[in-house]
This record gives structure tokens, C-alpha cells and sequence, in this order.
């Protein structure tokens, strides 16, 4: 089906056939800015091979231009995408999740005066992307489509008065008796979902300085796949989308997941698609994989989407010393199949914290992985529904633990994302905590798993080899390079292998499995526990030195010695 006639499908089943002319003027538009798009073109499913790295670009090293200087350090280590975290004009009540203008980034993270004129901010970012693509690292970036910023035009025009043209924008009550039935996302630091303002309320899913977009204005859905197109055009590669599943609202339901939001995802893909083919468009929808690959469509909808449940999974199996939990959160019953130009995106880390959101964990697991790793009680996240702490800190700053944990989500199936600092150990960050409670007003424990790299302070840790920084550095990198050589991790099938000792006892603290794709056939293999484990793998040829240069201890009865939270790459 052309454009013109899909996008007009899509709208007619939004807006019942209304608003003609709105969307025949913007079809204009789309096919104007399309028309030399062939210089655009992305390669077919590049994310498919990408290891992605997820930052704050002022909390990474100051601005564009400090970021630019990491860049080899960057291609050094194995990254060939960047995801930056928001980084469009934001008061930052949210991290830069509260946007204020869609069309502007933060002059700060310029390295501009606010004054400056657009021509040279936008100059900044372009010289970035060109250095970026010129070392073929892809560049993406958080854009929160479901709600706004207080402090956007847009809102500060709805709020004036009722009449004010703007006003539809959002979500407006007299009373807070509509959507009763959507939970509160941000339990804990928000009592309601609705926020009063003079005789009216407004409604909000996070926090309450960020109202919610009303997509039953067909203006809201043109003005947002504007603002896709105006990133298109500077040149970056994809966009996450954030808070996704909540975009439409109906009375009656949990207003999460409704078939309207993944109509309005349509239609955003199939301008990107119409413009740019292969921009990526990426889902942040928290929720159970049987839901989230909704938003894959018939490969129409999202190029990819995080697969939550996995990251606490991976947890639990370190914690418990075995695969169960990991096997059993990929298997068919729990992890439908997907398109076949869909991908899942796997985190040990995000932006956010080891999320246990009763979502899409149970009440059992999060109180196991609660009780396993929230060591501290600052720690703790939205009463129990998270644990905000870094991954080395999570693993008790063992290097052993931490490389485990980064070899399961390497070679599991999926695009893996390196959260900034990670690959080097980072710890929390109490004093950037306290800093932002100031800034903010708000006691977001989240605040801990930020924080600025020091550089130099860094370099000095990295240049000795015997440091902790030095110790998970080393072995990140070489992974990370490692599994760039193969497409399988990211594109090949998955056979998982039940492992045994040598008086044929069934070893489930080992999670062993085969890639494979085309001629690549990989044998993985992790020791999930604290103890060394003897495993019987007799049945394949085991190398001297596996693909990570390691020399696995082999019996002469093909017994794998593994030590504590030991692995193994092995081609076969």
C-alpha cells in the first residue's frame, strides 16, 4: 500500500473519517520532505548487529564536544551505537523526560549560550553526527511522545483558558472520576494521576509537572510526527520512544496498550519508513513480552523493543545459580516469536532502575531479587518495585560477577545496550543524588545510577593494571569486540543445552547454549554459581583457547572445569 493510502486507513480509523483536509495538506508535506530521501537510507536492519551504549551526554563527559572527544574510546570498546538519553530542551524536573521544546536540544550540552543563534546549535549536533557516522556509529535518541513538559508552549497555552486554542492538547476534567482504572505509574511519589490547576484538573501518567498529550486531537498526532521528521532530516538514525503503551486514552480501561496507540504507531512508522527507510524505531513498553511484541505489528509497527522481563530474570539466575529463570522467560510461552525484521533490545542496566514492576514480574520474584539485591535501603525504588543501583554495585563490586552478568546478556538473543560508565565498573553516585533532590524537590532514588565520569580519575584506574576499573574494563571490551565478529549473537537461532557432570547429574547451575547462523555455530557456557562446576561436554570438541582467549581445563574425559561465575565462547 503507497503512503497516501496507508496513512489515510490509519487516520480514518483514529478520527472516524473527520479532519480530511488536516491530513491531506500534512501527506503533502511528508512527500515533499521525502522526495531526496534516497541520500538518507540506512542499511537493512543495521540495529540487528549493533551494541548499543546508552548515555547522558552532559553527565558522560560535559557537552557534544566532549562527547565527540570520546568517540574513539568509544569505537575502541566495541560500540557502534550511541543511544543518548534526553537531550531536547527540558527544565530537567525528569531528566530531560519533561520536554519544553521538541525542535531544540539543551543549549548546555551545545557548549552555547542560550542566546545563540539556531544556525549554530544546530551546526554543533551536525558536526557531532558527521564524526559519529564517519566512524560508522549510529546515533539514536530518547523522545517522549506520550506527554510534555509543563513549561512547553503548547501547555502553556492550554492552561490559560478554556477556549484557548491549544486547550485540546491535553487532557482536561472537572472532576478526577475519569480513568479510574489506570494504575499510577510513579507509585510512591505520586497520590493521583490527575493534577489540579484553578477550577479544572489535568491528567498525568508520571509525574505531575508532565501532563499527557490528547491524541484525540488529530493535531497532536501531526505536530508529534513533525517532530520525528525534523530529527530525520539533521540526520540521526532511529529514535526511542518513550512511555509508548500509554499514548490513547478510553474510559473503562487501564488506558495501557489500547488498539488506538498501536494505530498511532502505525502511522508514525509509516512516515519514518516513507522518508528514511530503516530509521529505527524503538519501544519503551514495560510490560510483558506477549504485549510489547504488539508493537512489532506485522512489521509495521516498532523495529524493536526492550524486552523487560529478561533483565530481573538475569538477576535471579545469578542469584539463585540457575538457568531456570532465564530459559523459562525465553521460551516460546513466555517470549512470543516476533517479526522477522523485529528485534529485541536486552539491558542488564538502564536509564531507570532494576525495575520489578508487577507488570511483568511476580510478586514471588520481586521479593526474591528484592531481598537478593537491594543491599542498602536507599536503595530502594517505588516501595519495592525497583532497586536503584549500579551494576557493580548490584554484584558487590566482584569483577566476576559483573563480567558473568555482561557474557549472559552478550550472547543471549537480542541488541545489547551498555549503560554509560558499566564497562568500567562505575559506582553510585551519592553526591550527584543528594545534588538533584536539591534540584529537583524530588527524592528519586534513581538519581543514584547517574552521575558525571571523572575522567581523569578514570585514566589513572585504567592505566593500572591490577584496579578494579581495569579488571571488568578489560574483560567488557574484549567481549564486546568479540561478539562483533559474529553475526549470530544478534540475528541466529538459540539451542539450549541441558548440562550434566560426569556421574550424570543434571548440573541446572550451568546455562549452557548453541548460536548459531548460516556457518557460525557458537557453544556457550556460564557457571552461574559461586563454586567451581565440573560439566561433561564430551560430546564436542573443545578448543585450547576459546574466541575470548581463555584456556578452558579439560578432563580427559571431557570434563569442563568452570570456576565461579566462569564462561566460556566457544566456535565450534
Amino acid at each position: 500500500m503507497q503512503l497516501k493510502e496507508t496513512l489515510i486507513s490509519l487516520w480514518n480509523s483514529l478520527y472516524s473519517g473527520n479532519y480530511q483536509s488536516l491530513l491531506f495538506r500534512f501527506i503533502d508535506e511528508i512527500e515533499f520532505i521525502g522526495s531526496g530521501r534516497e541520500q538518507y537510507w540506512n542499511t537493512e536492519e543495521w540495529y540487528k548487529d549493533a551494541v548499543v551504549y546508552s548515555l547522558y551526554v552532559d553527565l558522560f563527559n560535559t557537552d557534544f564536544t566532549g562527547l565527540t572527544k570520546k568517540l574513539d574510546y568509544l569505537q575502541n570498546l566495541g560500540v557502534n551505537c550511541l543511544w543518548l538519553l534526553p537531550i531536547l530542551d527540558s527544565p530537567m524536573k525528569d531528566a530531560g523526560f519533561d520536554i519544553r521544546n521538541y525542535r531544540k536540544i539543551r543549549t548546555e550540552l551545545l557548549g552555547l549560550p542560550e542566546s545563540s543563534p539556531e544556525d549554530e546549535q544546530r551546526k554543533v549536533f551536525r558536526e557531532f553526527l558527521t564524526e559519529a557516522h564517519r566512524r560508522n556509529i549510529k546515533v539514536i535518541f530518547d523522545i517522549a511522545i506520550n506527554h510534555t513538559s509543563e513549561e512547553h508552549f503548547w501547555f502553556r497555552e492550554a492552561r490559560k483558558s478554556e477556549d484557548n486554542p491549544y486547550r485540546d492538547y491535553y487532557i482536561w476534567s472537572k472532576t478526577t472520576d475519569l480513568y479510574k482504572e489506570a494504575r499510577i505509574i510513579f507509585y510512591g511519589l505520586c497520590e493521583s494521576n490527575w493534577q489540579k490547576h484553578g477550577d479544572w484538573y489535568f491528567f498525568h501518567r508520571f509525574f505531575e509537572f508532565q501532563p499527557d498529550l490528547n491524541y484525540k486531537n488529530p493535531k497532536v498526532l501531526i505536530e508529534m510526527t513533525r517532530n520525528f521528521l525534523f530529527w530525520l532530516q539533521e540526520g540521526v538514525d532511529g529514535f526511542r520512544a518513550d512511555a509508548i503503551p500509554y499514548l490513547w486514552k478510553e474510559e473503562g480501561t487501564s488506558c495501557e496498550n489500547l488498539p488506538q496507540t498501536h494505530t498511532v504507531v502505525k502511522f508514525f512508522r509509516a512516515v519514518l519508513d516513507y522518508v528514511r527507510p530503516n530509521t529505527l524505531l524503538l519501544a519503551e513498553a514495560c510490560q510483558k513480552p506477549k504485549e510489547v511484541v504488539k508493537y512489532f505489528g506485522n512489521g509495521d509497527e516498532c523495529n524493536a523493543g526492550y524486552h523487560f522481563p529478561l533483565m530481573p530474570q538475569m538477576f535471579k539466575a545469578v542469584a539463585a545459580q540457575s538457568n531456570k529463570p532465564v530459559v523459562e522467560t525465553l521460551s516460546p510461552q513466555v517470549t512470543p516469536p516476533i517479526p522477522s525484521s523485529a528485534q529485541w533490545f536486552t539491558f542488564l542496566r538502564c536509564h531507570d532502575e532494576l525495575s520489578l514492576e508487577l507488570v511483568y514480574v511476580s510478586e514471588e520474584d520481586r521479593k526474591y531479587i528484592h531481598d537478593n539485591y537491594c543491599l542498602k535501603p536507599e536503595w530502594d525504588f517505588r516501595l519495592g518495585q525497583g532497586i536503584s543501583a549500579r551494576l557493580s554495585e548490584l554484584m558487590e563490586r566482584n569483577p566476576l560477577k559483573i563480567a558473568l552478568a555482561y557474557s549472559i546478556m552478550l550472547t543471549l538473543p537480542g541488541t545489547p545496550i551498555i549503560y554509560y560508565g558499566d564497562e568500567y565498573g562505575k559506582l553510585n553516585d551519592t553526591d550527584y543524588y543528594k545534588e538533584m533532590i536539591k534540584h529537583t524537590g524530588k527524592d528519586d532514588t534513581r538519581f543514584l545510577v547517574r552521575g558525571k565520569i571523572d575522567w581523569e580519575a578514570l585514566g589513572k584506574e585504567l592505566s593500572n593494571p591490577d584496579s578494579f576499573h581495569t579488571k571488568v574494563f578489560t574483560k567488557i571490551k574484549t567481549m564486546v569486540n568479540t561478539r562483533n565478529r559474529f553475526r549470530c549473537f544478534g540475528r541466529g537461532d538459540i539451542h539450549w543445552i541441558d548440562v550434566y557432570d560426569d556421574k550424570g547429574e543434571k548440573k541446572n547451575e550451568v546455562l549452557a547454549f548453541i548460536r548459531t547462523y548460516d556457518n557460525e555455530k557458537l557453544l556457550i557456557v556460564h557457571n552461574l554459581s559461586d563454586r567451581e562446576v565440573k560439566a561433561d561436554f564430551s560430546q564436542y570438541a573443545l578448543p585450547e583457547i576459546d574466541l575470548l582467549g581463555q584456556k578452558p581445563n579439560i578432563g580427559e574425559n571431557g570434563t569442563l572445569s568452570l570456576q565461579n561465575y566462569g564462561y566460556f565462547w566457544i566456535s565450534l
